[in-house]
Protein backbone atom coordinates (compact mmCIF):
# COMPACT_ATOMS: atom_id res chain seq x y z
CA UNK A 1 0.00 0.00 0.00
CA UNK A 2 1.49 3.48 -1.42
CA UNK A 3 1.37 6.87 0.70
CA UNK A 4 -0.59 8.18 -1.61
CA UNK A 5 -3.28 5.39 -0.93
CA UNK A 6 -2.43 5.87 2.69
CA UNK A 7 -3.38 9.78 2.78
CA UNK A 8 -6.88 9.00 0.27
CA UNK A 9 -8.02 6.13 2.39
CA UNK A 10 -6.82 8.79 5.81
CA UNK A 11 -8.69 11.83 3.74
CA UNK A 12 -11.89 9.45 2.89
CA UNK A 13 -11.92 8.78 6.94
CA UNK A 14 -12.04 12.19 7.81
CA UNK A 15 -14.72 13.06 5.56
CA UNK A 16 -16.66 10.46 7.12
CA UNK A 17 -15.72 12.01 10.44
CA UNK A 18 -16.56 15.52 9.14
CA UNK A 19 -20.04 14.55 8.44
CA UNK A 20 -20.94 12.75 11.34
CA UNK A 21 -19.43 15.77 13.28
CA UNK A 22 -21.66 18.13 11.53
CA UNK A 23 -24.87 15.98 11.29
CA UNK A 24 -24.74 15.69 15.06
CA UNK A 25 -24.98 19.48 15.83
CA UNK A 26 -27.74 21.06 15.72
CA UNK A 27 -26.84 24.63 17.30
CA UNK A 28 -26.31 27.08 14.07
CA UNK A 29 -23.22 29.22 15.34
CA UNK A 30 -21.90 25.54 16.02
CA UNK A 31 -22.35 24.09 12.71
CA UNK A 32 -21.17 27.71 11.16
CA UNK A 33 -17.46 27.19 13.32
CA UNK A 34 -17.07 23.56 12.90
CA UNK A 35 -17.38 23.54 8.89
CA UNK A 36 -13.81 26.02 8.74
CA UNK A 37 -12.36 23.83 11.35
CA UNK A 38 -13.32 20.69 9.58
CA UNK A 39 -12.52 22.45 6.06
CA UNK A 40 -8.65 23.44 7.16
CA UNK A 41 -8.04 20.21 8.81
CA UNK A 42 -8.85 18.74 5.51
CA UNK A 43 -6.48 20.67 3.06
CA UNK A 44 -3.79 21.93 5.33
CA UNK A 45 -5.10 25.41 4.84
CA UNK A 46 -3.09 28.39 6.81
CA UNK A 47 -6.19 30.14 6.97
CA UNK A 48 -10.18 29.62 6.50
CA UNK A 49 -13.50 31.63 6.53
CA UNK A 50 -17.28 30.72 5.57
CA UNK A 51 -19.14 33.66 4.82
CA UNK A 52 -23.11 33.33 4.80
CA UNK A 53 -25.38 34.60 2.18
CA UNK A 54 -28.01 37.00 3.26
CA UNK A 55 -31.58 36.83 1.10
CA UNK A 56 -30.05 39.76 -1.66
CA UNK A 57 -27.18 37.19 -2.10
CA UNK A 58 -24.47 39.85 -0.20
CA UNK A 59 -22.56 38.12 2.36
CA UNK A 60 -24.02 38.74 5.86
CA UNK A 61 -21.45 36.88 8.20
CA UNK A 62 -18.82 36.27 8.05
CA UNK A 63 -16.42 33.91 10.06
CA UNK A 64 -12.45 33.46 10.18
CA UNK A 65 -10.12 31.03 11.21
CA UNK A 66 -6.29 31.42 11.64
CA UNK A 67 -6.24 34.96 12.11
CA UNK A 68 -6.42 36.63 16.10
CA UNK A 69 -8.64 38.81 16.94
CA UNK A 70 -6.14 41.76 17.11
CA UNK A 71 -5.41 41.56 13.61
CA UNK A 72 -9.05 40.75 12.18
CA UNK A 73 -10.08 44.00 13.86
CA UNK A 74 -7.00 46.14 12.28
CA UNK A 75 -8.56 44.71 9.00
CA UNK A 76 -11.53 46.60 9.40
CA UNK A 77 -15.29 45.79 8.22
CA UNK A 78 -15.52 41.90 6.66
CA UNK A 79 -16.07 41.56 3.16
CA UNK A 80 -19.48 41.60 1.31
CA UNK A 81 -19.05 39.31 -1.46
CA UNK A 82 -16.56 41.43 -4.43
CA UNK A 83 -13.42 40.34 -6.28
CA UNK A 84 -12.80 36.76 -5.66
CA UNK A 85 -15.48 35.92 -2.83
CA UNK A 86 -17.68 37.45 -5.55
CA UNK A 87 -16.44 35.65 -8.18
CA UNK A 88 -17.35 32.29 -6.00
CA UNK A 89 -21.07 33.83 -5.24
CA UNK A 90 -21.61 34.30 -9.19
CA UNK A 91 -20.27 31.07 -10.41
CA UNK A 92 -21.70 28.89 -7.80
CA UNK A 93 -19.04 26.29 -8.28
CA UNK A 94 -15.54 25.21 -7.26
CA UNK A 95 -12.98 28.16 -7.80
CA UNK A 96 -9.31 27.42 -6.97
CA UNK A 97 -6.55 29.34 -7.92
CA UNK A 98 -2.48 29.32 -7.68
CA UNK A 99 -1.78 32.78 -6.62
CA UNK A 100 -4.89 34.46 -6.18
CA UNK A 101 -2.83 38.74 -6.12
CA UNK A 102 -2.37 37.76 -9.38
CA UNK A 103 -6.07 37.17 -11.07
CA UNK A 104 -7.03 39.93 -12.39
CA UNK A 105 -10.54 39.75 -11.01
CA UNK A 106 -8.83 40.43 -7.62
CA UNK A 107 -9.34 43.63 -5.60
CA UNK A 108 -6.48 43.21 -3.58
CA UNK A 109 -6.46 42.78 0.21
CA UNK A 110 -7.39 46.05 2.58
CA UNK A 111 -4.47 47.57 5.04
CA UNK A 112 -3.23 45.09 7.73
CA UNK A 113 -4.41 42.12 5.69
CA UNK A 114 -1.94 39.13 5.91
CA UNK A 115 -0.66 38.20 2.63
CA UNK A 116 -2.18 35.24 0.63
CA UNK A 117 -1.45 33.24 -2.31
CA UNK A 118 -3.06 30.23 -3.21
CA UNK A 119 -6.95 30.12 -2.80
CA UNK A 120 -9.63 27.04 -2.87
CA UNK A 121 -13.34 28.18 -2.65
CA UNK A 122 -16.23 25.89 -2.68
CA UNK A 123 -20.37 26.46 -2.35
CA UNK A 124 -21.94 25.30 -0.01
CA UNK A 125 -25.39 24.38 -1.41
CA UNK A 126 -28.35 21.54 -0.10
CA UNK A 127 -32.04 20.65 -1.66
CA UNK A 128 -30.88 23.43 -4.05
CA UNK A 129 -30.22 26.52 -2.23
CA UNK A 130 -26.86 27.95 -1.48
CA UNK A 131 -26.09 28.90 1.74
CA UNK A 132 -22.91 30.37 1.24
CA UNK A 133 -19.19 29.56 0.81
CA UNK A 134 -15.93 27.96 2.14
CA UNK A 135 -12.68 30.30 1.44
CA UNK A 136 -9.70 28.73 2.35
CA UNK A 137 -6.01 30.71 1.30
CA UNK A 138 -1.87 29.45 2.08
CA UNK A 139 -1.59 25.73 1.97
CA UNK A 140 1.30 24.52 4.04
CA UNK A 141 3.96 22.49 2.41
CA UNK A 142 2.44 23.35 -0.71
CA UNK A 143 2.33 26.03 -3.16
CA UNK A 144 -1.11 25.37 -4.64
CA UNK A 145 -4.31 23.11 -3.36
CA UNK A 146 -4.52 19.99 -5.28
CA UNK A 147 -7.46 18.15 -7.00
CA UNK A 148 -7.77 16.12 -4.16
CA UNK A 149 -8.13 19.31 -1.87
CA UNK A 150 -11.15 20.40 -4.19
CA UNK A 151 -12.55 17.29 -4.49
CA UNK A 152 -12.91 16.98 -0.59
CA UNK A 153 -13.91 20.41 -0.15
CA UNK A 154 -16.71 19.93 -2.45
CA UNK A 155 -18.02 16.63 -0.45
CA UNK A 156 -17.46 18.68 2.83
CA UNK A 157 -19.31 21.81 1.28
CA UNK A 158 -22.25 19.51 0.32
CA UNK A 159 -22.20 17.87 4.06
CA UNK A 160 -22.62 21.17 5.32
CA UNK A 161 -25.07 22.40 3.29
CA UNK A 162 -27.00 19.91 4.52
CA UNK A 163 -25.58 20.46 8.17
CA UNK A 164 -26.84 24.00 8.13
CA UNK A 165 -30.34 22.99 6.86
CA UNK A 166 -30.83 21.17 9.51
CA UNK A 167 -29.48 23.52 12.04
CA UNK A 168 -31.58 26.47 10.58
CA UNK A 169 -35.13 23.95 10.81
CA UNK A 170 -34.24 23.10 14.48
CA UNK A 171 -33.51 26.67 15.27
CA UNK A 172 -37.16 27.49 13.53
CA UNK A 173 -38.86 24.46 15.50
CA UNK A 174 -37.29 25.61 18.69
CA UNK A 175 -38.50 29.16 18.29
CA UNK A 176 -42.24 27.53 16.96
CA UNK A 177 -42.77 25.46 20.21
CA UNK A 178 -41.50 28.81 22.49
CA UNK A 179 -44.28 31.06 20.28
CA UNK A 180 -46.74 28.18 21.12
CA UNK A 181 -45.69 27.49 25.14
CA UNK A 182 -46.25 31.66 24.93
CA UNK A 183 -49.42 31.68 23.05
CA UNK A 184 -50.54 28.67 25.77
CA UNK A 185 -49.62 30.87 28.68
CA UNK A 186 -51.36 33.93 27.24
CA UNK A 187 -54.53 32.31 26.43
CA UNK A 188 -54.53 30.81 29.91
CA UNK A 189 -53.65 34.13 31.40
CA UNK A 190 -56.52 35.95 29.24
CA UNK A 191 -59.07 33.17 30.47
CA UNK A 192 -58.10 33.51 34.04
CA UNK A 193 -59.00 37.26 33.60
CA UNK A 194 -62.16 37.36 31.82
CA UNK A 195 -63.43 34.18 34.69
CA UNK A 196 -62.15 37.15 36.84
CA UNK A 197 -63.74 39.91 35.41
CA UNK A 198 -67.17 38.32 34.44
CA UNK A 199 -67.31 36.35 37.74
CA UNK A 200 -65.89 37.60 40.98
CA UNK A 201 -66.04 41.01 40.27
CA UNK A 202 -69.81 40.70 39.08
CA UNK A 203 -70.73 38.97 41.96
CA UNK A 204 -68.83 41.57 44.26
CA UNK A 205 -70.57 44.26 42.79
CA UNK A 206 -73.91 42.41 43.41
CA UNK A 207 -73.20 41.85 46.92
CA UNK A 208 -72.50 45.83 47.32
CA UNK A 209 -75.41 46.68 45.90
CA UNK A 210 -77.48 44.70 48.03
CA UNK A 211 -75.14 45.92 50.90
CA UNK A 212 -76.45 49.45 49.56
CA UNK A 213 -79.76 48.79 49.53
CA UNK A 214 -79.84 47.51 53.30
CA UNK A 215 -77.93 50.74 54.33
CA UNK A 216 -81.01 53.01 52.96
CA UNK A 217 -83.04 50.09 54.94
CA UNK A 218 -81.62 50.76 58.69
CA UNK A 219 -82.56 53.45 60.64
CA UNK A 220 -79.47 52.86 63.29
CA UNK A 221 -76.92 55.01 62.38
CA UNK A 222 -74.17 52.41 63.69
CA UNK A 223 -75.11 49.68 61.41
CA UNK A 224 -75.51 52.20 58.26
CA UNK A 225 -72.17 53.00 58.62
CA UNK A 226 -70.59 49.92 59.33
CA UNK A 227 -72.36 48.56 56.12
CA UNK A 228 -70.93 51.50 54.08
CA UNK A 229 -67.40 50.61 55.12
CA UNK A 230 -68.47 47.10 53.89
CA UNK A 231 -69.17 48.58 50.79
CA UNK A 232 -66.10 50.57 50.08
CA UNK A 233 -64.20 47.88 50.84
CA UNK A 234 -66.24 45.69 48.40
CA UNK A 235 -65.23 48.73 45.84
CA UNK A 236 -61.39 48.77 46.91
CA UNK A 237 -61.47 44.67 46.32
CA UNK A 238 -62.95 45.24 42.90
CA UNK A 239 -60.10 48.14 42.07
CA UNK A 240 -57.23 45.93 42.95
CA UNK A 241 -58.91 42.98 41.12
CA UNK A 242 -59.33 45.21 37.98
CA UNK A 243 -55.82 46.44 38.62
CA UNK A 244 -55.04 42.84 38.67
CA UNK A 245 -56.57 42.03 35.57
CA UNK A 246 -55.14 44.61 33.77
CA UNK A 247 -51.62 43.40 34.57
CA UNK A 248 -52.45 39.58 33.85
CA UNK A 249 -53.26 40.26 30.02
CA UNK A 250 -50.44 40.36 27.53
CA UNK A 251 -52.56 38.14 26.04
CA UNK A 252 -54.73 40.82 24.72
CA UNK A 253 -52.78 40.39 21.67
CA UNK A 254 -54.03 36.81 21.55
CA UNK A 255 -56.74 37.41 18.76
CA UNK A 256 -56.11 41.20 17.48
CA UNK A 257 -53.61 43.06 15.20
CA UNK A 258 -51.51 45.88 16.73
CA UNK A 259 -53.87 48.61 16.51
CA UNK A 260 -56.79 47.40 17.97
CA UNK A 261 -55.09 46.01 20.91
CA UNK A 262 -53.80 49.34 21.60
CA UNK A 263 -57.07 51.01 21.25
CA UNK A 264 -58.55 48.23 23.57
CA UNK A 265 -55.66 48.95 26.33
CA UNK A 266 -56.63 52.33 26.46
CA UNK A 267 -59.87 51.81 26.37
CA UNK A 268 -59.12 49.74 29.45
CA UNK A 269 -57.30 51.98 31.01
CA UNK A 270 -59.91 54.90 30.72
CA UNK A 271 -62.54 52.17 32.25
CA UNK A 272 -60.67 51.64 35.26
CA UNK A 273 -58.74 55.12 36.03
CA UNK A 274 -61.54 57.78 34.70
CA UNK A 275 -58.68 59.18 33.00
CA UNK A 276 -60.18 59.71 29.07
CA UNK A 277 -57.57 58.17 26.81
CA UNK A 278 -57.64 59.07 23.36
CA UNK A 279 -55.60 56.70 20.88
CA UNK A 280 -54.78 58.23 17.35
CA UNK A 281 -52.81 54.45 15.58
CA UNK A 282 -50.98 54.76 12.22
CA UNK A 283 -52.08 51.23 10.24
CA UNK A 284 -48.56 51.61 8.42
CA UNK A 285 -45.97 52.47 11.66
CA UNK A 286 -48.02 49.37 13.14
CA UNK A 287 -47.59 46.83 11.00
CA UNK A 288 -43.74 47.47 10.81
CA UNK A 289 -44.12 46.85 14.83
CA UNK A 290 -45.85 43.94 14.41
CA UNK A 291 -43.06 41.35 14.82
CA UNK A 292 -42.85 43.80 18.43
CA UNK A 293 -46.34 43.73 19.39
CA UNK A 294 -45.62 41.85 22.71
CA UNK A 295 -42.98 44.17 23.67
CA UNK A 296 -45.09 47.08 22.48
CA UNK A 297 -48.35 46.57 24.28
CA UNK A 298 -46.27 45.67 27.86
CA UNK A 299 -44.02 49.04 27.39
CA UNK A 300 -47.69 50.87 26.77
CA UNK A 301 -49.52 48.90 29.33
CA UNK A 302 -46.02 50.15 32.04
CA UNK A 303 -46.71 53.63 30.51
CA UNK A 304 -50.18 54.14 31.41
CA UNK A 305 -49.18 52.29 34.42
CA UNK A 306 -47.07 55.25 35.73
CA UNK A 307 -49.35 57.26 34.46
CA UNK A 308 -51.95 56.00 36.82
CA UNK A 309 -49.70 55.74 40.07
CA UNK A 310 -47.62 58.86 39.80
CA UNK A 311 -49.64 61.51 37.23
CA UNK A 312 -53.06 62.24 38.93
CA UNK A 313 -54.14 62.96 35.25
CA UNK A 314 -57.58 64.00 34.14
CA UNK A 315 -56.70 63.09 30.06
CA UNK A 316 -54.23 60.99 28.14
CA UNK A 317 -53.41 60.38 24.45
CA UNK A 318 -51.15 57.76 23.19
CA UNK A 319 -50.12 58.30 19.68
CA UNK A 320 -48.48 55.76 17.05
CA UNK A 321 -47.23 57.35 14.33
CA UNK A 322 -44.52 57.18 11.10
CA UNK A 323 -42.58 60.93 11.98
CA UNK A 324 -41.27 62.79 8.37
CA UNK A 325 -38.08 60.97 8.53
CA UNK A 326 -39.99 57.58 8.14
CA UNK A 327 -39.23 56.88 12.20
CA UNK A 328 -41.86 54.93 13.90
CA UNK A 329 -42.64 56.64 17.31
CA UNK A 330 -45.19 55.79 20.20
CA UNK A 331 -46.17 58.75 22.31
CA UNK A 332 -48.39 58.96 25.31
CA UNK A 333 -48.47 62.85 27.00
CA UNK A 334 -50.69 63.36 29.79
CA UNK A 335 -52.14 66.71 31.44
CA UNK A 336 -51.26 65.32 35.05
CA UNK A 337 -49.24 67.06 37.30
CA UNK A 338 -45.78 66.62 35.53
CA UNK A 339 -42.56 66.16 37.58
CA UNK A 340 -38.77 66.87 38.11
CA UNK A 341 -36.98 64.53 35.16
CA UNK A 342 -34.02 64.12 36.97
CA UNK A 343 -35.09 63.85 40.49
CA UNK A 344 -37.84 61.29 39.62
CA UNK A 345 -36.55 59.23 37.24
CA UNK A 346 -36.11 56.09 39.07
CA UNK A 347 -39.48 56.87 41.19
CA UNK A 348 -41.49 57.03 37.38
CA UNK A 349 -39.97 53.97 36.56
CA UNK A 350 -38.47 55.79 33.38
CA UNK A 351 -35.63 53.95 33.88
CA UNK A 352 -37.04 50.45 33.02
CA UNK A 353 -39.28 52.25 30.19
CA UNK A 354 -35.80 53.45 28.84
CA UNK A 355 -34.51 50.01 29.15
CA UNK A 356 -37.14 48.09 27.47
CA UNK A 357 -37.27 51.03 24.58
CA UNK A 358 -33.39 50.55 24.26
CA UNK A 359 -33.85 46.06 24.18
CA UNK A 360 -36.37 46.66 21.04
CA UNK A 361 -33.24 48.81 19.19
CA UNK A 362 -35.52 52.58 19.95
CA UNK A 363 -34.30 55.38 21.62
CA UNK A 364 -36.57 56.75 24.53
CA UNK A 365 -37.19 60.56 25.29
CA UNK A 366 -39.04 61.94 28.12
CA UNK A 367 -40.36 65.77 28.58
CA UNK A 368 -42.51 67.29 31.31
CA UNK A 369 -42.92 70.40 33.42
CA UNK A 370 -43.71 70.00 37.28
CA UNK A 371 -47.53 71.18 37.39
CA UNK A 372 -48.21 70.94 33.06
CA UNK A 373 -47.94 67.15 32.31
CA UNK A 374 -45.54 64.95 30.59
CA UNK A 375 -45.07 63.61 27.33
CA UNK A 376 -42.89 59.83 27.02
CA UNK A 377 -41.70 58.89 23.43
CA UNK A 378 -40.45 55.39 21.92
CA UNK A 379 -38.42 55.99 18.48
CA UNK A 380 -37.49 53.29 16.33
CA UNK A 381 -35.47 54.06 13.10
CA UNK A 382 -37.03 53.69 9.95
CA UNK A 383 -35.80 50.40 7.89
CA UNK A 384 -33.14 50.47 5.53
CA UNK A 385 -34.02 49.24 2.84
CA UNK A 386 -31.75 46.32 0.93
CA UNK A 387 -28.82 47.25 -1.36
CA UNK A 388 -29.26 46.07 -4.43
CA UNK A 389 -26.41 43.86 -6.10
Amino acid sequence: MGSAEDRTRSRDWMLIQAGLTLAAELDFETVLEHIVDLAIELTGATYGALGVLGSDRRIERFITKGISDEDRARIGAPPTGHGILGLLIERREPVRLPDLTKDPRSYGFPPNHPPMRSFLGAPLRALGRIYGDIYLTDKRGADTFSDDDEAAVVVLATQAGVAIENARLYQEAQQAQQELRRLEVLEERERIAKELHDGVIQALFAVGMSLQGAGALVHDPEIAGRLDDAVEDIDGAIRDLRNYIFGLRPGILADRQLPEAIRKLCEEFEERTGVVTVASVNDGAAAELASRAGDVILLLRETLSNIERHANATTCRVTLRRSDDGAIELEVDDDGEGFDIDAERTGMGLANLEARVSSMGGTFHAASIAGDGATITARWPARRPATAT
